[in-house]
């Protein structure tokens, strides 16, 4: 009976070890995502609500979803294993991390950042990355988040084709930017805060200005989505389509 029962244990092992390997190889795309548990506690809320919503994603749509706070493993050699990177609530520090991302995008490799991974300004000192970002500087920001009403201005792009023309996003603090990424000729504004909300905000207060929230440049497989302050951020089904669509953009090859 023992026999029967450790032969059963081990038949099992067995399945799930060859199951794990066959998936690891099937699946669609690897995904590596990144995030901080120092930073504020906002945006550590929104990184797991993130990670909830990417992890039951991911076993429903067959791609792996890596998560990590190791910004370290922003490395030549592990990047090799992913097709996606994922900066969900903070960005690489050192020069390292910085010239293992440029080479991973110039390579070819795809990037999805949200709210403050976006952020940069005359003290983080990586021209790189302004240029990345469409020369968009951070500028100013509404305060407390509030829900916003935004305007779609592309649905041709695979990550904004199941949004409507209009949607009123939840609760969030929206960024400013100067310049104008949308100034930029690489660049492809896909959402915008629609100046209707406008005055935005309580104590620091947004009262003008095409305020571009998602946007991609057409020189990388990239895509910024300001979206990313609290735990609110998942609770549109209309927007979660975007981030749905965003990551199934992105590791597509």
């Amino acid at each position: 009976m023992k026999s029967n029962l450790l032969k059963g244990a081990i038949s099992l092992l067995i399945l799930l070890t060859l199951s794990t390997i066959i998936f690891a190889q099937s699946s669609k795309f690897k995904v590596l995502a990144l995030y901080s548990t120092t930073v504020e506690s906002d945006h550590v809320d929104f990184a797991n609500d993130a990670i909830k919503f990417y992890t039951k994603m991911a076993a429903e749509k067959g791609f792996v979803f890596d998560v990590t706070t190791d910004w370290e493993k922003l490395n030549d050699e592990n990047l090799k294993n992913y097709q996606v990177v994922i900066w969900l609530n903070e960005f690489p520090h050192n020069e390292a991390e910085r010239r293992a991302f440029e080479k991973f995008m110039t390579n070819g490799g795809a990037w999805l950042g949200f709210h403050v991974s976006g952020y940069n300004d005359k003290y983080t000192k990586w021209p790189w990355f302004v240029d990345f970002m469409g020369g968009a500087v951070f500028y100013n920001n509404n305060w407390p988040p509030l829900p916003a009403k935004l305007i779609v201005d592309d649905n041709t792009h695979p990550a904004t084709k199941n949004l409507p023309k209009n949607y009123v996003a939840p609760i969030n603090e929206w960024y400013g930017w100067k310049p104008n990424p949308r100034n930029n000729k690489d660049i492809k504004v896909l959402v915008t805060l629609d100046p209707a909300n406008y005055p935005l905000g309580k104590k620091n207060i947004i009262t003008e200005g095409d305020i571009p929230v998602v946007w991609t440049n057409t020189k990388y497989k990239m895509l910024y989505m300001n979206m990313g302050h609290g735990d609110k951020i998942f609770d549109s089904e209309t927007q979660n389509k975007m981030f749905e669509d965003a990551i199934l953009w992105a590791g597509t090859k």
